[in-house]
């Protein structure tokens, strides 16, 4: 059962730590880099963030309906929930919290990862791959 369901459970194991780190704040952890800093830092984690959700969206809903749904409907599902899903967590920052601020650069970095992990599937399950979408 666990072999079946893999995907299923990390992309929902996935998608409760974006919540988690989109609207919680951890003060008691200290992120002071110190005179060394990553340019756009956060924009590569929410691009990143992202890329990881379009991926193993696609696979988990590959894994549920065994293929049947086709890769291009796969596709096009999982973009749409990633970046509704991704506008939802910068609106709920901007109205739930008080430390957290609402970016369009975050929705804009969401939005192409979720892009770049959809390539990614296209890539792997493309005809040059061995890789094939339907069980």
């Amino acid at each position: 059962m666990l072999r079946t369901t893999r995907y299923t459970l990390l992309f929902i194991s996935w998608v409760v730590v974006i919540t988690i780190l989109s609207l919680f704040s951890f003060p008691s952890i200290d992120l002071d880099p110190g005179s060394f800093t990553i340019p756009y830092a956060d924009k590569i984690t929410h691009f990143i963030f992202y890329l990881v959700f379009g991926f193993v969206g696609c696979m988990s809903l590959r894994e549920r309906t065994m293929g049947n749904l086709g890769l291009i409907k796969t596709i096009r599902i999982v973009l749409v929930l990633a970046i509704l899903y991704g506008i939802l967590m910068e609106v709920l920052q901007y109205t739930l919290t008080t430390d957290r601020m609402a970016e369009l650069g975050d929705v804009l970095a969401n939005t192409l990862g979720a892009f770049a992990g959809i390539g990614l599937i296209r890539w792997i399950f493309s005809k040059k791959n061995p890789l094939k979408w339907k069980f």
